[in-house]
């Protein structure tokens, strides 16, 4: 028999009398909780939609890319380590910055007040590489030998020169937490390709050790002031990448499915007299979870990946929470027809640990992207699959430390010239645009600015970013604010 049923049949007088008591006081409180939506709720937000659907129009034309794999690497990485080579830098290492190139800049509390900055050269030889002949340094071995398949991008501008102001500010526009993630605006614009599986998801990771790791704030991922179903969802390293998807002991799959006809029946008729779209919201986040139960068991079982591909991606790639586990994860979802994937991999902040931590985050990151690119590609899915490398702002051509004490050598935030890269996904491949000056402070031609780089990457996935926008507090808000322009130079 059905346990609920059972249940219901067992229950005795004094039960039901004070469970009727307490349904008595719930009514009440609904009664209360209704005449507070209808005073509070004067205009009701557009119409809901399911997450399985797109908003009417969307997209506005022809894609380049289908979906997209965001490698964010927290920290900012830095650009004169790793791809934009200057002989200069070397020739006038431990010597004083020349003035002309700081002037009117601003930079981090940790090296505002410093007089006399010391050039620093970088820490590892460049080479060139491929048919192109892009410069990248030897600490990056496994991107070098894919740089025909890359669209390196160095002349990258941001307005913040912290880290999470910059992260919130590359990710959703805004330096201050509470507006939607660039997944979350896909999401919402333009639905899910597959109902077993969330559109947006988000993996993260820190090297083992790192003394530099950043926190991986939520409103990384958040959806903002859209409706909180289209927020990236979270998957956890370990044997457990969702919480809560398991069944109790003893609760089957079918009494479950009942347990969440009944729910769903309660939350709509909810939903019908209040308009809340986040009873929406939890309609459609119970039954992902329903269906997540079996997907994401096959999702997560690498018994079926060939040797010769999990040993591409490198030997961490079995560890979960691993960022090479994560690269092949998120390969496994796009397949799956999951839109957007954020891998954040912390531990870029090298404030004096350049000759140290540098090699650890380039060992643990840089084998798993570039198998990552030449996975996609094997199976045909870098066409319409847009990859995109970098962080949140670049390192200061000068140092921050002891210039005599190499072991401490170090860099500050730089938020004038860096660089990031992308792949696929309808740019154009073995190509560089934009270059910054002879020491890599600032962009002197072709500069992206970031609302640019977020006008792009709609762009690619068939948004126009100055039409997919979203009403709230009276006005009309988008992922690029006010600013952004397409860079069609870059395009394929």
């Amino acid at each position: 028999m059905n346990p609920l049923v059972a249940h219901h049949l067992d229950i005795t007088r004094r039960t039901l009398l004070e469970s009727s008591a307490y349904g008595m006081g719930g009514a009440a409180l609904s009664w209360m909780l209704n005449r507070e939506t209808g005073a509070a709720e004067t205009s009701l937000p557009p119409p809901l939609i399911s997450s399985a659907q797109n908003l009417p129009g969307l997209p506005h034309f022809a894609p380049k890319a289908k979906r997209m794999i965001y490698l964010f690497q927290n920290g900012g990485p830095s650009h004169v380590e790793l791809f934009d080579y200057k002989p200069q830098l070397r020739e006038l290492h431990g010597k004083p910055m020349p003035e002309e190139y700081l002037k009117g800049r601003r930079f981090s509390s940790m090296t505002a007040s410093i007089s006399n900055r010391l050039v620093l050269g970088n820490v590892e030889p460049f080479q060139q590489y491929g048919k192109c002949g892009a410069w990248v340094s030897d600490l990056m071995p496994y991107t070098a030998q894919i740089v025909d398949d890359l669209c390196f991008v160095k002349g990258m501008q941001t307005d913040a020169v912290n880290h999470a102001p910059a992260i919130s500010f590359l990710l959703s526009g805004g330096q201050l937490p509470g507006r939607p993630t660039i997944g979350s605006w896909l999401s919402y614009g333009l639905g899910s390709a597959n109902q077993d599986l969330p559109s947006y998801v988000v993996m993260t990771s820190v090297s083992k050790g790192t003394s530099c790791g950043q926190i991986f704030y939520d409103f990384y991922w958040g959806s903002g002031f859209l409706p909180t179903r289209f927020q990236g969802v979270k998957f956890r390293g370990g044997s457990e990448p969702v919480l809560y998807l398991d069944n109790p002991d003893g609760l089957s799959r079918e009494t479950r499915r009942g347990m969440l006809d009944d729910i769903q029946a309660a939350n709509r008729m909810k939903l019908a007299s209040a308009g809340d779209p986040e009873i929406a919201t939890r309609i459609a986040q119970y039954e992902m979870a329903y269906r997540m139960q079996a997907s994401v068991p096959e999702l997560t079982n690498l018994s079926d990946e060939p040797k010769s591909v999990l040993e591409r991606y490198g030997p961490q790639v079995t560890e979960p929470g691993t960022f090479a586990h994560n690269c092949l994860m998120a390969r496994r979802m796009v397949e799956r027809g999951v839109q957007f994937v954020q891998l954040m991999h912390a531990g870029w902040d090298q404030h004096n640990s350049l000759t140290t931590e540098l090699y650890t985050q380039c060992r643990d990151t840089d084998q798993a992207s570039a198998a990552l690119v030449l996975d996609l590609k094997e199976r045909g899915l870098l066409d319409d699959t847009l990859v995109i490398w970098g962080g949140e702002f670049g390192r200061t051509p000068f140092i921050q430390g002891d210039i005599a004490n190499r072991k401490v050598w170090g860099r500050d935030h730089h938020p004038y010239a860096f660089t990031v890269w992308m792949a696929g996904g309808g740019v154009k491949a073995g190509f560089t645009f934009g270059e910054s000056d002879d020491l890599a402070v600032n962009a002197i031609k072709d500069s992206v600015h970031v609302h640019d780089l977020q006008a792009t990457l709609l762009h690619l996935m068939g948004v126009d970013h100055e039409r997919l926008t979203y009403k709230f507090q009276g006005r009309q808000f988008r992922l690029t604010d006010v600013h952004g322009k397409v860079v069609r130079a870059i395009l394929s």
